[in-house]
């Protein structure tokens, strides 16, 4: 009897938990439609107005060659029929009939990507004062910027101002402020190992908890750890995030790869460059901060060990994103990769550049970085799901939207297929936040989040430079004017 009784109640327990995820789904879903017609519906206020091109109820894109998100290969002479801020015809301009009401756009000679779904953003510009390294809130200039390189929607992965970062999304979504969608990440959880005094440190897995817990009821919607961490503190914040629904991502060093994805981790940062998981002798809990990039630098392109970590982790289904940007600056190319100087205050840009004149070449460097480049491609292709993001922090030389646009270049250059570099910037992060069904991909049903980019980038990818028209919810933004409404502003406000 007690064992019918047990089958019984876990039977019930079983239908229980279904019909709940069944429910959070519907929710989830309802939430989305609901966001997305009041995100059509919303009024734009004079201060977004001024950066608008194109604003009409019906709009038609037409002779456009379109490289849709999904991975497959770029469509020439084709057309997108926009209604109400949602894509509703897609297909060869030849066979699509246009509304008569539209506002029609000749993209000869241009391309069309999806809106770029950018998944290591900040809100903060990293600056060195030794001994201290500063994260100052950058609230004007990096909204502005990210719309402007054409990322709609990003995730900012770490905020040392939760609460600013909160105010801007709210401004963004009722219309005040031009700026991308946002997925707020919590604050940096972190025990004390980096002089960053913006950074409010844990001691156990308790206060872990505690922060966890007190975000999410603010309004926080994923959650990063940091490089001094415990594997208790790991699976208290995992543990808490994933009864919300909510997930966790990682730049690591106290806690190898293998161990957070044993503790359930959904998302680790910057590739392998991170990976402690190759230092000899490495302590439990302990990062070994001087020893993780001579370990990679050691560590064969074509290394057994590094394949068998990647397979775990896509056992494991753990998600890697992609950071090139901010490791590009080591390697002794552009000063500002992507372009982006001009955004720079006047005393920032000094300061950069005698950083950068007194950094040199070191060849060890452009080696590990093309060494993770490498492994990047390898990961995909043994299966794994890889993002993308800029992290605009480092040694100050990577920008907002200047850099983002610059990833697509750095994907190609890693030896991806243009389509599965803007799968990458856009589907797969939309599919890691649940927005798929949404946004990610030029499909029809999907919200018009789309990049006019002025040239062929099949032809050369450096055109992704020439961003034209960003539309995010069906209207269009100018891109030129966003970049120079906030120039000389990066690194003060």
């Amino acid at each position: 009897m007690a064992s019918n009784e047990k089958v019984i109640r876990d039977s019930h327990l079983k239908t229980t938990i279904m019909h709940r995820k069944f429910y959070f789904n519907i929710c989830l879903s309802l939430c989305f439609v609901l966001s997305s017609l009041q995100a059509y519906s919303q009024q734009l206020s004079s201060a977004v107005k001024q950066f608008v091109s194109v604003n009409a109820d019906t709009i038609a894109l037409v002779h456009a060659t379109i490289i849709d998100g999904t991975g497959g290969p770029a469509k020439n002479d084709q057309a997108i029929v926009i209604i109400k801020g949602k894509i509703t015809k897609t297909g060869n301009a030849k066979n699509i009939t246009i509304p008569a009401a539209a506002k029609i756009l000749d993209c000869t000679g241009k391309t069309i990507i999806p809106g770029m779904v950018m998944m290591h953003e900040h809100l903060f510009y990293g600056e060195s004062l030794p001994p201290y390294y500063l994260g100052i809130e950058m609230p004007i200039s990096f909204p502005r910027l990210y719309l402007a390189g054409g990322a709609t929607t990003i995730r900012t992965t770490g905020s040392v101002e939760p609460q600013t970062d909160l105010n801007i999304k709210k401004a963004i979504d009722k219309g005040q402020m031009a700026g991308p969608d946002i997925d707020v990440t919590g604050p940096y959880i972190e025990r004390e190992l980096l002089p960053i005094p913006e950074v409010q440190f844990i001691k156990s897995p308790e206060e872990a908890a505690e922060e966890v817990t007190y975000w999410i009821a603010r309004g926080c919607t994923s959650f990063k750890v940091y490089m001094d961490i415990t594997k208790d503190d790991l699976k208290a914040v995992v543990t808490l995030a994933h009864q919300r629904h909510l997930k966790v991502t990682g730049h690591l060093c106290s806690l190898t790869y293998r161990e957070a994805a044993e503790l359930g981790i959904d998302n680790l940062e910057h590739g392998f460059i991170p990976s402690s998981d190759f230092v000899a002798g490495k302590k439990e809990n302990v990062c070994a901060f001087g020893s993780v990039t001579p370990s990679l630098k050691n560590l064969d392109v074509n290394s057994a060990a590094m394949k068998d970590l990647m397979k775990f982790l896509i056992e494991k289904k753990v998600t890697i994103t992609s950071t090139l940007p901010v490791f590009e600056p080591n390697t002794g190319r552009e000063m500002v990769p992507g372009g982006g100087d001009p955004a720079l205050a006047p005393q920032i840009k000094e300061a950069v550049e005698k950083n950068y004149n007194a950094a040199g070449n070191d060849s060890s460097d452009a080696a590990l970085f093309k060494k993770e480049m490498a492994w990047e491609k390898q990961f995909v292709e043994m299966g794994g799901k890889l993002m993308a993001g800029v992290d605009p922090t480092g040694a100050g030389r990577t920008i907002p939207g200047y850099a983002d646009r610059h990833v697509l270049e750095l994907l190609v250059e890693a030896g991806f297929s243009l389509p599965m570099a803007v799968k990458i910037c856009s589907l797969n992060a939309a599919e890691y936040l649940g927005r798929d069904k949404e946004i990610g991909s030029i499909e029809e049903g999907k919200r018009a989040d789309l990049v006019l980019i002025d040239g062929d980038i099949q032809k050369d990818i450096h055109a992704v430079r020439n961003t034209e028209i960003v539309f995010k919810n069906g209207v269009g933004y100018d891109s030129k004017k966003l970049f120079d409404s906030v120039k000389g502003m990066v690194g003060l406000y």
